[in-house]
């Protein structure tokens, strides 16, 4: 399995980094994407997958992490994406839910799409009562990506799958009361979905931590697999083939 978004450079995971890394390889979770979120750490980050043959990464600006924007952030960007060849970039999106002006969100992931153009790299994507403004700054977008922590109907999914993303499926499929998100994962072409955990945060249901980790994948697709027509080991061979068809330039 792959976790294809877990912030595993948070300061939540200091200190259990190196055992949940050896516990999460004893799982089969053989990969795991870390998408930067904001400039100050990208360096960190970058050190931090090189240094494990597990994990890779990918370099964005999120839009919760806005408030320290600055232009230089862009032009360091390019320089890193040219530099280090990430394998995609985000975390970017739009968030409706964040004390940050459209208008900047905007205008960042705009440079941002132009950086992944330029660099021919997918987009990890984030959202939050924002589809249809996303949607329409993606028209010409030619690489794809996955919109990340899908949460939805299924009209909604579909619209990104149109414009060739896939939808990254975390734990919000594990709580009952999420029932058109449940039945929309249901009805989705296998070829679209990849899994994911966003550790730290996004707890699985009844889960007994505060701390979302890659240990928790094994319970996502366990869940995944209720709601799915295919047997397991036909659904494990497909997530894993779509994590590596967008993300298939990593170490492993």
């Amino acid at each position: 399995m792959m976790d294809t978004h877990c912030h595993l450079d948070f300061a939540e995971f200091d200190g259990v980094r190196e055992q949940l890394l050896m516990d999460a390889a004893q799982l089969t979770v053989k990969r795991i994407l870390v998408p930067g979120v904001k400039a100050a750490t990208w360096q960190d980050l970058i050190a931090l997958c090189q240094s494990h043959p597990a994990l890779d990464f990918a370099l964005g600006l999120h839009p919760y992490f806005l408030a320290d924007y600055q232009a230089e952030h862009m032009a360091l960007l390019q320089q890193l994406a040219e530099q280090y060849q990430p394998l995609a970039i985000g975390e970017v999106g739009l968030d409706a839910m964040v004390d940050v002006p459209m208008a900047l969100q905007l205008n960042v992931l705009r440079q941002q799409i132009e950086i992944a153009k330029t660099a021919k790299l997918p987009l990890i994507l984030h959202q939050r009562k924002t589809a249809s403004s996303l949607l329409a700054e993606l028209k010409h977008f030619p690489y794809g990506g996955v919109l990340h922590a899908f949460s939805g109907s299924y009209e909604q999914g579909m619209a990104f799958i149109d414009k060739g993303f896939k939808l990254g499926i975390g734990g919000v499929i594990t709580y009952p009361r999420a029932a058109k998100t449940r039945a929309s994962v249901a009805r989705f072409p296998l070829e679209a979905l990849m899994l994911e955990t966003d550790g730290p945060d996004m707890p699985i249901a009844n889960q007994t931590t505060n701390v979302n980790s890659p240990l928790n994948l094994p319970f996502i697709f366990n869940a995944l697999a209720e709601l799915r027509d295919e047997p397991p080991a036909q659904l494990a061979k497909g997530l894993w083939q779509n994590s590596q068809a967008v993300f298939g330039r990593g170490k492993i």
